[in-house]
């Protein structure tokens, strides 16, 4: 069985992206069911995973109510549906973003029969550790896909491709990708290279044999970016859960990043020591890429 206790729910305000990790909510929504306790807040430091493209898990952390701590064994994201008074969570949503008479919201799962009202204040405690791991594993993905593209641009495509990415390279990483996977401090990306990559103009069987040279020079790459030690910056269009965020890097030189994206990250690429890439071929058609921060 499950209790609910309603109340009229608005969009989740979200403070990942300014960089905050705790922060005092108030109690929209209570729903318990014989295992869990799910609460929604009116704003929340937890960025949650995504019911789209769940590359980013959620993070870890705390809340805290009348002195005492519970543990947040899980942030997702989910939808209300204002008119029947009913929330779904994750992969049940049957909405997408913007539709009318539903607001998206951050889901907070407690194993525990904490009895919570609706409007009570409490507090979001995040692990900061965990989530700066995260964000370092993030950003770093974002740049060796970068990094990756302009290699590949100088010697492995025999003719132009419609899509570029904002450096002007052509778009491997967008043209091939099929998963990607945050970690702490790590990123991973798996490519298949097939038969419609070939068509659009890259020399697969040259990028295969030349798979070690390609990897120390996107490692070359990524060196001369750190050094700019450049700023990171989100730049958000609101303070929703599904306001469009964006992040920007400025890496000098003409090469200034600005990408849709979601997720947590770092703020100043100085929070790294060095981001190396090491390139796998996992089978006749798929490339591996795993992206390691330090």
């Amino acid at each position: 069985m499950s209790e609910v206790l309603t109340s009229q729910v608005q969009p989740t305000k979200v403070l990942f992206t300014q960089g905050i990790t705790q922060s005092i909510a108030q109690v929209s929504w209570i729903e318990q069911t014989d295992s869990s306790l799910y609460i929604v807040t009116d704003t929340t430091p937890f960025h949650p995973v995504s019911h789209i493209w769940p590359d980013h898990p959620a993070d870890k952390g705390c809340l805290v109510f009348e002195g005492h701590q519970y543990a947040v064994i899980d942030c997702v994201t989910g939808a209300f549906d204002i008119e029947n008074n009913k929330l779904h969570k994750g992969a049940d949503i049957p909405v997408k973003r913007g539709e009318a008479g539903w607001h998206f919201v951050v889901i907070h799962e407690l194993a525990t029969d904490l009895r919570l009202n609706v409007n009570d204040t409490v507090e979001l405690v995040v692990d900061a550790n965990f989530q700066a791991a995260l964000s370092r594993g993030h950003s770093s993905g974002h740049l060796s896909s970068y990094a990756l593209n302009k290699v590949l641009e100088q010697t492995y495509w025999r003719k132009d491709a419609s899509r570029k990415d904002v450096l002007n390279s052509r778009d491997f990483h967008s043209y091939a990708q099929v998963l990607s996977i945050v970690s702490e401090n790590q990123s991973t990306d798996s490519y298949r290279l097939g038969k419609t990559l070939k068509k659009r103009g890259l020399n697969v069987t040259e990028m295969l044999a030349d798979l070690a040279i390609i990897e120390a020079q996107v490692n070359v790459v990524l060196a001369t970016w750190l050094a700019t030690a450049a700023p990171v910056v989100m730049k958000r269009e609101g303070d929703a859960l599904t306001d469009s965020r964006f992040w920007c890097c400025d890496l000098g030189v003409g090469e200034s990043i600005t990408m849709p994206c979601g997720g947590s990250h770092v703020q100043s690429l100085t929070e790294y020591n060095a981001i190396k890439i090491t390139l796998t071929l996992k089978s006749e058609q798929d490339l591996e890429m795993i992206t390691t921060a330090s």
